[in-house]
């Protein structure tokens, strides 16, 4: 933790850098909720209201601009037990079912318990709102489970694609340089580490492999892998427009990067850190790599915080621009320019100096929130939902 307040003090007041010739776009945040223990992710599930998951536990609601007292859900004594200062355990996730409306089914992910020599296990848990708008602790149906052998590096990001199928975010398993295994866990194939899965939820028991997985079938490949090749793609989105499938990689001890993510494609780790050789440190084999779309170094930033594509329509000077953000509180863009991404700033009016930036939202409407943190960890109640709004 020490480390960690460390590096974020010594980028608090660094300019941001955009890629030259870049504008800057100015917008402004307000505060849609405050007083919650480090928010983690945010959904909508109709009548105006607004769900956020709290990194300790609770699924709060938010009801006609009100966080309400009582939460949703409790998962904690389903869940390890969160520490209070730097942590990356918790409940991570939540997405709601594409047909939500009908069958009230939501997603969520969480970290539990595991088996000794184990550090905890990411679950992946379906639960059911009642007709009255409750929803019983005791009912969640786990989906899948994923060992993880240290305490960082969990992913723990699920969006429902275009397609219907649930994607999930997995981290390397955790530690430095993804020392686990023979050869590491991104480039295993045999291992959900390091890894974005897809998965087919529509079933009473467990999931469903799609057929149309890049790896179903193979030997010593697992089914559910989309892609891989991953450290930490800690959070991933859908564009609404075009269905492009966007993530951020949190990087090891010089590079950031943004990814977008296609079929069975590899993205690098630990061959590579964004677009420089890794492991070995030089003259490593980048054919087959799928290069990430930006990448930015440790001079700006210590860990990307992946977004989304801005389609609402408040915000014009964000029409179509890939909005994400660094955990210390560095906010950019990405705009296609033919075949290439440029990057460049936004200064948001209304958001805190010295903020952790911990995820990212989008409303039905394309509208986009911030989910942020006063604190390095969940022990106090200081973070706070902005809405990102025109300046």
């Amino acid at each position: 933790m020490g480390f960690a307040a460390l590096l974020f003090l010594s980028f608090t007041n660094a300019a941001t850098g955009g890629d030259a010739g870049m504008p800057v776009v100015t917008a402004k945040v307000s505060v849609i909720a405050n007083g919650l223990h480090s928010p983690t992710a945010i959904t909508f599930p109709g009548n105006g209201d607004v769900w956020v998951t709290e990194q300790t536990g609770f699924i709060r609601v938010i009801k006609n601009g009100k966080l309400l007292a009582d939460p949703l859900l409790d998962l904690r004594d389903k869940m390890i037990k969160v520490n209070g200062g730097y942590e990356e355990r918790g409940l991570l996730g939540i997405a709601l079912h594409p047909k939500f409306k009908q069958n009230k089914k939501f997603y969520v992910f969480y970290s539990a318990p595991a088996a000794k020599g184990l550090d905890h296990k990411g679950v992946v848990a379906e639960y059911k709102l009642s007709a009255n708008g409750s929803v019983n602790p005791g009912s969640g149906r786990v989906i899948l489970s994923i060992d993880e052998p240290e305490g960082n590096h969990n992913g723990g990001c699920i969006q429902f694609g275009p397609d219907g199928y649930l994607y999930i975010s997995s981290g390397d398993g955790g530690g430095q340089g993804d020392k686990h295994g023979e050869f590491g866990n991104g480039q295993n194939l045999n291992t959900w580490l390091g890894k974005i899965l897809r998965v087919d939820v529509n079933t009473a028991n467990g999931y469903l492999v799609p057929k149309s997985n890049p790896f179903v079938g193979k030997a010593d490949r697992k089914p559910e892998i989309w892609a891989y090749g991953f450290r930490n793609p800690y959070r991933l989105s859908f564009d609404k427009l075009t269905g492009q499938l966007f993530a951020g990689d949190v990087g090891q001890d010089q590079w950031e990067e943004v990814d977008l993510i296609t079929k069975g494609a590899n993205y690098g780790w630990k061959i590579v850190e964004a677009e420089q050789c890794y492991s070995p440190a030089t003259g490593c084999d980048i054919k087959g790599i799928t290069m990430p779309i930006s990448a930015y170094s440790h001079k700006e930033g210590i860990s990307v915080i992946g977004g989304y594509v801005y389609n609402g329509k408040t915000v014009t000077a964000l029409k179509r621009k890939y909005l994400f953000a660094d955990w210390v509180g560095k906010v950019y863009y990405l705009q296609k320019a033919g075949k290439a991404w440029q990057r460049g700033d936004v200064k948001l009016q209304g958001l805190p100096e010295n903020i952790r930036i911990l995820g990212f939202g989008e409303d039905p409407a394309g509208e986009l929130y911030m989910l942020t943190n006063e604190e390095m960890g969940p022990a106090n109640a200081k973070g706070t939902v902005y809405k990102v709004q025109k300046n």
